[in-house]
């Protein structure tokens, strides 16, 4: 499910409540440094025909029209999120961007958050961390608590190393809400003791301010995957949730 505009919305976002999009990517296309077996927009390869990013003039303006349009209509948004087909953090002009959706929202709906759905791959360039600090809900991704199993469900498009990703994430001092997709699939299952334990000891060296647990809700691009009921979610988490972790199942 592509979007076909760099501002889209609102929807309703299971996580986000109702959640205007931002799309930094093609409008026809997909740019993703993940390959993810369950990514709703499809796969890299059926995403190659439009690779024009709009630039973040484009993206102001775009931005500003559709909050303009939405406040004379009497509308509301709880969320401003950079979501999109594929990584929004791989476009060149993502900090000046973050800064001018900042200004716009205080503008128009101070009391929306901006948030932004990243797969935390780029945590190791200073000026998206620093733009994504700025920001009320940096979503930092991790699917899995190592590498080979990131390989199998995220599919990287480079080298990977988790280790490298975690130590990354720690510069956010916990404030950030951690997101995980929670899965079965050929070679791989979210709820294997193991692979569940070495996730949760991730959450507990971490220390988000929150964790988003979900599963597929979506049709998927990969056959075989099977969703994890919600109840199931919610079982397998309560060690962290009586730990005091914040953390909600979708």
């Amino acid at each position: 499910m592509m979007r076909e505009e760099t501002v889209f919305g609102p929807i309703r976002s299971r996580r986000l409540g109702a959640s205007l999009g931002i799309n930094l990517l093609p409008r026809k296309g997909k740019i993703c440094n993940f390959d993810c077996i369950y990514c709703e927009c499809g796969l890299n390869k059926d995403g190659t025909a439009d690779k024009v990013l709009p630039t973040a003039l484009e993206v102001r303006r775009a931005l500003e029209d559709k909050l303009a349009e939405l406040m004379l209509d009497g509308g509301h948004i709880d969320s401003i999120t950079f979501s999109g087909d594929g990584e929004s953090t791989l476009h060149p002009e993502f900090a000046t961007i973050v800064d001018d959706v900042l200004t716009l929202r205080d503008a128009f709906f101070p009391d929306a958050k901006v948030s932004v759905l990243t797969n935390a791959t780029r945590l190791g360039d200073e000026k998206v961390v620093a733009a994504l600090k700025k920001v009320d809900n940096p979503i930092l991704k991790l699917d899995a608590a190592t590498s080979e199993d990131v390989a199998r469900i995220n599919r990287p498009t480079f080298p990977y190393d988790v280790e490298e990703v975690l130590e990354n994430m720690r510069a956010f001092d916990g404030n950030f809400i951690l997101q995980t997709m929670f899965l079965k699939a050929p070679g791989f299952d979210s709820t294997e003791p193991q692979r569940l334990a070495a996730w949760m000891d991730a959450v507990r060296e971490l220390q988000p301010r929150a964790v988003q647990c979900y599963s597929l809700d979506r049709p998927a691009p990969e056959e075989g995957l099977e969703k994890i009921p919600v109840e199931t979610l919610k079982k397998l988490v309560r060690p962290l949730v009586e730990e005091g972790f914040k953390v909600d199942c979708f």
